[in-house]
């Protein structure tokens, strides 16, 4: 099969030429260490503070508010170790939601050995966490609430501003891991009332190895990394200039693009939505059909009678590349934490597939899985003793009443 389908654009997106462009430089002819005091250093110095006015825009913050490090990942550990680490004295009570990333999870589970509480709130069937939940979870010693801005398996969108407006009247901090929502959705971190917030440049046209955090002025945070004083004495270790430059260019392209790609991006993903409820029976969406609450780009399925996995490797061999959910849980065979919390029995969850749209996705994509698709659940169902018990259920519907 000679076409090629990317899916997976919430796993990781490719690195824009343009950006790539701007970044060249800085591996070759502008190599210098932004920390020397020579003037051979001056361009990298203005490179990297170019870049951090660039991101800070995006989110309507200050520069100097933003940190660069390594990644999505590094900049939710540091969010939540270095609040703890930093007002343990104050409090030693977290709030986070049962369906975060596996770097804000798996954190969290770290605190609570180090002596932490942490309270997971439930969502509902859509994958929204409940502002009421939240409040009712604050008690006396709670020194930071933790919720991804969206779903990197769902798709859906957070009431950001409402639960950063409680936590402020309550004189908490809010920490949200926007590592999806960045340069796809609007994002202003004062007008929503966010203290620290997550990116990552490879998730919007970036390189990978490269992200942020955003640290409200004044802030008091514990650093990750210990060494040398780069990033104003709170993230050692020399800068990745070409990767900074590079997350500058992307978020500036992205956002810029932001509000017509958003448009174009929402309308395939409806028609290929419909197209598949339409044409494979016993067939649930997961998360919101909300315009307003879901990423444009995002598209979750179960297919009851198959497995995920089996259905992944066929559409790898039609030439459609896709995933079951999160790409930093590919490769286990359990399934999706968020598609149990909002309530999906196991073997519903288990036949999960998520169907990403982004740059180069066209119409001509659309329709191609929509020709491939029936038939390969088709065929995996019949081959399935699942499907065979499932077909003599009852009460089959109700696995996917809304």
């Amino acid at each position: 099969m000679d076409r090629k389908v990317y899916m997976d654009y919430a796993a990781t997106t490719f690195t824009r030429p343009e950006v790539l462009k701007e970044m060249m430089p800085y591996f070759t002819e502008e190599f210098g260490n932004p920390s020397s005091l020579y003037s051979f250093s001056d361009n990298t110095k203005k490179a990297v503070n170019l870049s951090r006015e660039r991101v800070a825009k995006a989110i309507n913050a200050e520069k100097n508010e933003i940190f660069f490090t390594a990644g999505g990942s590094e900049s939710d550990n540091w969010a939540l170790k270095g609040i703890a680490y930093a007002h343990m004295n104050k409090g030693k009570h977290i709030i986070t939601t049962s369906i975060e990333h596996h770097a804000i999870i798996n954190t969290s589970k770290f605190l609570e050995r180090q002596g932490f509480q942490v309270t997971y709130l439930p969502v509902d069937k859509y994958g929204m966490v409940s502002v009421e939940d939240v409040e009712k979870a604050i008690r006396p010693d709670t020194i930071l609430v933790s919720i991804m801005f969206a779903n990197n398996e769902v798709g859906t969108i957070q009431p950001i501003k409402e639960i950063g407006k409680l936590c402020r009247e309550h004189k908490i901090l809010f920490h949200t891991d926007a590592v999806q929502a960045v340069a796809h959705v609007p994002i202003d971190v004062k007008d929503m009332n966010i203290d620290l917030l997550s990116m990552s440049g490879h998730k919007f046209y970036g390189p990978k190895g490269i992200g942020a955090l955003y640290i409200r002025k004044g802030i008091k945070i514990e650093s990750l990394i210990h060494g040398g004083g780069q990033e104003r004495g709170k993230r050692a270790s020399t800068e990745n200039i070409p990767g900074i430059v590079g997350i500058g260019k992307a978020i500036e392209l992205a956002t810029n693009e932001m509000k017509n790609e958003s448009k174009r991006l929402t309308a395939l993903r409806d028609k290929l939505v419909s197209g598949i409820l339409e044409r494979i029976p016993y067939t649930k969406i997961n998360g919101t059909r909300d315009e307003s609450k879901r990423l444009p780009g995002n598209a979750n399925f179960s297919f009851i009678g198959i497995e995920g996995e089996t259905l992944l490797l066929d559409l790898d061999f039609a030439g459609i590349y896709a995933s079951t959910g999160s790409a930093c849980a590919s490769a286990s065979l359990d399934p999706s934490h968020v598609l149990l919390a909002m309530g999906l029995k196991h073997e519903v969850a288990h036949g999960s597939l998520r169907l990403t749209l982004g740059a180069k996705s066209t119409e001509e994509d659309v329709d191609y899985i929509l020709e491939v698709l029936p038939g390969l659940v088709k065929r995996r169902r019949e081959m399935s003793p699942l499907w065979e018990d499932f077909l003599k259920l009852s009460d089959k519907d109700k696995l996917f009443a809304e």
